[in-house]
């Protein structure tokens, strides 16, 4: 039997849920809660499975609920259910641990199939969640790409592919104390400690094949 919390803050919403939630015959709905504080006792008390958590909630939101829920119950799942569909919120929920994102208007639709996935630990996004981030992350990579000069990115190509300093001095025509100068002003634009580095950031930004 999968044990599940549900918390959001209006009496409706926690009824249609725990009505479609309990449709499914091997699944329970231990716990409701109306706000953050509630929803983090309930699942101390519990040890739910699985927290249906309405990131909107008065008290203590659903992000910090979030954080102290898979703090104290590092096996309990987390799905987030929520009118915004900002990166930026998706990001932190997901780094305070939430495994599911799931926007209201795709809920009647998607929530049992994003609890599937987590009873078996895996992550589940709706398909307008993963397009979400991956504008922003093809976006960032744009910026990345965009903030070397052509020189820059032919140095960092070249070191990917395995040149010596002194092949790519030949190539580029620039001094060994050039290129030299060059590697270790990339390593700190970039945050790179190593040639690895460098080929992981190449082959993510496009600059060599993998």
């Amino acid at each position: 039997m999968l044990r599940i919390l549900i918390a959001d803050d209006h009496d409706i919403v926690r009824s249609g849920l725990r009505k479609l939630l309990e449709s499914h015959g091997e699944w329970e709905v231990v716990a409701e809660a109306p706000d953050g504080k509630v929803a983090i006792s309930m699942a101390l008390e519990t040890k739910p499975d699985v927290v249906v958590l309405d990131y909107s909630m008065p008290v203590i939101n659903g992000l910090e609920a979030t954080r102290q829920i898979r703090e104290r119950l590092p096996k309990t799942e987390v799905l987030i259910f929520s009118i915004y569909d900002e990166e930026v919120l998706i990001r932190e929920l997901l780094g305070a641990g939430a495994r599911a994102y799931v926007l209201k208007s795709d809920i009647e639709y998607q929530l049992v199939s994003a609890i599937e996935s987590l009873a078996e630990h895996k992550p589940f996004f709706t398909s307008k969640t993963s397009e979400i981030l991956l504008e922003a992350f093809l976006a960032r990579l744009t910026r990345e790409v965009s903030l070397l000069s052509d020189e820059e990115r032919s140095v960092v190509r070249l070191i990917a592919e395995g040149h010596t300093n002194k092949g790519i001095a030949n190539t580029l025509n620039i001094s060994l104390r050039g290129v030299e100068t060059r590697r270790a002003a990339l390593m700190k634009k970039l945050g790179l400690s190593s040639s690895a580095d460098f080929v992981r950031y190449a082959i993510r930004n496009g600059l060599v094949e993998a």
